[in-house]
């Protein structure tokens, strides 16, 4: 076992931990309001971050745990996992892959959609499209991605990553293990393709 699969051994490992307490608060909600009590502002919100914690340790799991060469997931987990974590935040994301996908695949495009969310501080949309093999993150923010900073960010920026910005440094280390380039392009919207 590499460097890399250790670690990603390990995300896999505490995502995993951290979803049983999880569901175990979604479970005491659950009895809580079958009580008959009227819902609190303090129980909504508890419930509220429980479903968020939820969902991004779903989509963590993904992003930066292993995936195992050839294994897929279908098309309507992607997007439940993508709803859940964009559903309610400042970035949208138009999720169009209608397909089961490589789970190889997937993890570089959910780093993408974490770099997206990184450089968009202010939100908008981002569309993500396969056709054939060929993955497409796209947006037309006012303030879209700044290509040369996430070039250098993908290249490695500084040394060591911080990390807030793991995710670039991740992604273009997957690409790179995938063989796949990464093409970014600033021009009308910002697109990153691979």
């Amino acid at each position: 076992m590499n460097e890399t699969e250790l670690a990603e051994t390990t995300v896999a490992r505490i995502c995993h931990d951290l979803v049983s307490p999880m569901g175990a608060i979604g479970n005491g909600l659950e009895l809580l309001a079958m009580t008959g009590q009227p819902p609190t502002p303090e129980l909504s919100l508890i419930s509220q971050s429980a479903e968020n914690a939820n969902a991004r340790l779903r989509f963590f799991r993904v992003a930066f745990g292993g995936a195992s060469a050839g294994a897929t997931m279908a098309a309507r987990d992607s997007r439940a996992i993508v709803g859940a974590m964009f559903g309610s935040g400042r970035l949208e994301v138009d999720w169009q892959v209608a397909d089961d996908s490589l789970r190889t695949e997937l993890k570089l495009a959910f780093l993408l959609l974490l770099c997206f969310e990184t450089t968009l501080p202010r939100g908008g949309l981002v569309q993500v499209r396969r056709a054939d093999r060929l993955w497409h993150l796209w947006t037309d923010a006012e303030r879209g991605i700044d290509a040369g900073k996430w070039a250098n960010l993908l290249a490695g920026g500084p040394t060591p990553t911080p990390p807030d910005k793991v995710h670039f440094t991740l992604a273009a280390h997957h690409a790179r293990h995938l063989g796949r380039q990464l093409d970014i392009c600033s021009d009308s919207g910002a697109s990153v393709s691979f």
